[in-house]
């Protein structure tokens, strides 16, 4: 697999040099490290998890491929563990799936029958030709050049610290709720997203007794990446940043606009 994507065997150089640039490396092998388990200690699998646990574990970018492997061996069930540790900067959640889905195809000596593959820095091309630096810099410019504070919801700005207490909730809509919330969206003519980007610009302003709020969001480049997007390993997401100021105005007149300066 890291022989036939690029992005495999991609990694970052930055030092010496006027801007960081991706670096493809003709061969990367991959890392696999052995670790040993206290089979005292509990779940073998929760052991492995919480030792390499990204808050406290980083990996080096300036050396392909951007994933290690740890294995381990489980006492208590008699059974061999992988984790497999990737790169944000290398492989979006799409791309994991299609690297687990290949690596599988791989195994059952099915690997005829992928399709070519796509090189990332077709994209990557795209991506950069498509606006200047300078129409960049003029859009941060123009949306956030007079904030002067970052949006603390109760005022907290310390919320990270080493990342030890950070806790993590997923709340999922049930179907009717989502059902309803897209029929509101497409009787509005604005997407999903901008009703949830509202929403959080109204939880915002709430929490931190302002009107004019900044928060980020995490777009998704896929539909936009022209032929072979839904099939290329590489990462397709950005943050942008959202500035709303929220008024009086109605919840049709605020979503709409919503949608026009965030969607």
């Amino acid at each position: 697999m890291i022989d036939r994507h690029d992005i495999l065997r991609t990694a970052m150089a930055w030092e010496g040099l006027p801007e960081p640039v991706q670096v493809v490396w003709r061969q990367a092998p991959l890392t696999v490290e052995e670790v040993v388990l206290d089979p005292e200690a509990g779940d073998a699998a929760a052991q492995l998890r919480a030792r390499f646990d990204p808050r406290h574990y980083r990996l080096d970018v300036r050396r392909a491929p951007l994933m290690r492997a740890q294995i381990a061996h489980d006492t208590a069930n008699d059974r061999w563990l992988l984790l497999l540790l990737t790169h944000h900067l290398a492989l979006d959640h799409t791309a994991i799936e299609l690297l687990l889905e290949e690596t599988q195809a791989h195994l059952l000596g099915q690997a005829d029958r992928l399709p070519a593959p796509w090189p990332f820095r077709n994209f990557v091309v795209q991506a950069r030709q498509g606006i200047s630096r300078e129409e960049h810099e003029a859009f941060f410019r123009d949306l956030l050049g007079d904030v002067n504070e970052p949006t603390a919801p109760f005022g907290v700005l310390d919320v990270q610290g080493d990342g030890a207490g950070i806790e993590e909730a997923i709340c999922e809509l049930d179907s009717d709720l989502a059902r309803r919330l897209r029929e509101q969206a497409r009787g509005l003519g604005v997407s999903a997203a901008s009703l949830c980007h509202l929403a959080w610009g109204q939880v915002l302003a709430r929490t931190t007794g302002r009107e004019d709020v900044v928060f980020g969001t995490v777009l998704f480049g896929r539909l936009q990446g022209g032929a072979g997007a839904d099939r290329v390993l590489g990462m397709f997401i950005n943050t942008l940043p959202v500035r709303l100021k929220i008024g009086d105005e109605s919840v049709a007149d605020g979503v709409r606009r919503t949608h026009r300066e965030a969607g």
